[in-house]
């Protein structure tokens, strides 16, 4: 992408001394032009830090990669993830979006397991069981926690659903102290069910429970699941090479969210996200909000070089949003080499943070206002609340709307220390509200923003290699932490000593 990205720069260049307010002012059509909507979803682009000729220049760049054939490729089930030759069907999981065979194929094997899912609540429900315990890590754990989190209700439904991912022992020990094992479940999710993390807990409830009769899998590797745990089989929910970790939440690994919300609610949530993948596989690139969430990142990253961005979340029940999106977005597209091996030309992921406000603007936001890095950020709010605290939600609207303009227009002031420079561009994501629908078209609309830019940098946004080093050399000191073994590295090896010696 470097001779277009050479021409996004001249308008920076030229936009450089342009405040955000200026660009409003010369564009008096600069909010219609950059809002978007999708069913319950709208997105604002005009604090964002283009113009109308730079944004058709970063328009052009999608034009110019095919984003529009990027995405058929995908829907269709085509091997977009070409470093381990599999296709990324995760969609297919939610919807029929394709005509193509294999999209098709996998749409009716997922609801055939949906129908198994279905039946094992059913199972659960007729039980005496009242609280789950979910074992699993990264994609088997965060997009479960979130959604669980974030659409449980304020009272408890008929499960009471507990995530155990970490393999700190404290974890597993504070899950578990306030429940009883006599009215407890366990599900414990890995695709190859040969994670380290996962066994070590599943090993941990078993024990706990006295046996495998309410333990339940799911997982790539049924049989293995059976082997470690005596799981039977119809009690174990497949997965599918086809959808990759981080994307599962739609598939069986959602099992969590479904005891925790219900099955219906969980339906829902695919009917959001199908209604969203509807809207980029239909929609003209101009008006794609997926499209523009991506061009505009790739604004940010390689023209602006900004090295960070943020989520800010303004409704508590997404605050787990930040730690999932760190997971689609950092694992999918920190990469340094482009899909033939070549090394990328520009940079590609930033660094993804947030939290929830308005606990963070007592905490970080000092640093967005006055630091000297400008971090553009995606501000998350619903526009209708749940609870019967409307004066609370007015004050965290008006925080909501108060930050984004303060950071977007700041202040002058002849004393330098309350001088805020502004210039921080953001966007603005609202929901009609907080339901199954919305949130899984806002999750859907991230993943297509991934995918968007990881195209447009030529890079492959469906393998996580760079996850394994790590794993091989900790199975590789576990030994030496017995006292079987030593280290290669000599820093490792006195750490090792330090360790033994306080043992």
């Amino acid at each position: 992408m470097s001779q277009g990205f050479d021409a996004l720069q001249s308008h920076a260049a030229r936009l450089r001394t342009d405040s955000l307010s200026a660009l409003l002012a010369r564009e008096p059509d600069r909010i219609a032009a950059q809002t978007l909507r999708s069913g319950p979803l709208y997105f604002n682009f005009a604090r964002q830090s283009y113009d109308a000729p730079a944004w058709l220049a970063l328009l052009a760049q999608g034009e110019a990669v095919d984003l529009a054939g990027a995405f058929r490729c995908l829907f269709n089930g085509e091997k977009v993830n070409v470093t381990e030759g599999r296709a990324a069907l995760h969609t297919a999981l939610r919807g029929q979006n394709s005509d193509a065979v294999v999209a098709r194929e996998a749409f009716a094997t997922a609801a055939d397991v949906r129908q198994r899912m279905a039946a094992l609540i059913a199972q659960l429900e007729a039980s005496d069981v009242t609280d789950i315990v979910s074992v699993g890590i990264g994609g088997s754990d965060l997009g479960p926690r979130l959604v669980a989190d974030a659409l449980r209700g304020p009272l408890p439904g008929r499960f009471r659903v507990h995530f155990l991912s970490n393999v700190d022992g404290a974890a597993a020990q504070r899950t578990l102290a306030p429940l009883d094992p006599a009215r407890t479940a366990a599900v414990l999710i890995s695709k190859t069910f040969g994670t380290q993390e996962t066994l070590l807990n599943g090993g941990i409830l078993r024990d706990w429970l006295g046996g495998s009769e309410r333990l339940y899998a799911v997982s790539a590797n049924p049989e293995r699941a059976a082997a470690a745990f005596a799981i039977a089989p119809e009690r174990v929910l497949p997965m599918w090479d086809w959808v990759g970790g981080r994307y599962s939440l739609w598939s069986a690994v959602g099992l969590p969210i479904a005891l925790a919300i219900g099955f219906d609610r969980f339906e829902q949530l695919l009917e959001g996200a199908s209604a969203f993948d509807a809207h980029v596989i239909g929609t003209p690139l101009a008006d794609n909000i997926a499209v523009r969430h991506a061009l505009t990142a790739v604004w940010n990253r390689n023209v602006l070089g900004h090295a960070a961005h943020g989520v800010m979340t303004y409704d508590q029940r997404l605050a787990l949003l930040p730690a999932y999106l760190q997971q689609l977005v950092m694992e999918s597209l920190g990469k340094s080499v482009k899909l033939d091996g070549s090394p990328v030309d520009v940079d590609t992921v930033p660094v993804w943070w947030g939290g929830a406000g308005t606990d963070v603007q007592h905490s970080f936001f000092q640093a967005l206002h006055q630091g000297t890095q400008i971090v553009p950020l995606d501000f998350v709010g619903t526009v209708r609340n749940d609870d019967p605290y409307a004066e609370n939600h007015l004050a965290l609207m008006s925080n909501l709307l108060a930050q984004s303009e303060a950071l977007a227009n700041g202040q002058a002031s002849d004393d330098p220390h309350r001088s805020y420079a502004g210039g921080r561009p953001s966007t603005m994501i609202l929901l009609d509200a907080l339901t199954p629908q919305s949130l899984g078209g806002l999750i859907a609309m991230y993943e297509h923003s991934v995918y968007a830019q990881s195209v447009l940098w030529g890079i492959n946004a469906f393998d996580q290699f760079g996850v394994e080093l790590g794993k091989q050399l900790a199975n590789g000191l576990l030994p030496a932490l017995k006292g079987q073994g030593e280290a290669q590295d000599p820093v490792t090896r006195a750490l090792l000593a330090e360790l033994k010696a306080r043992g």
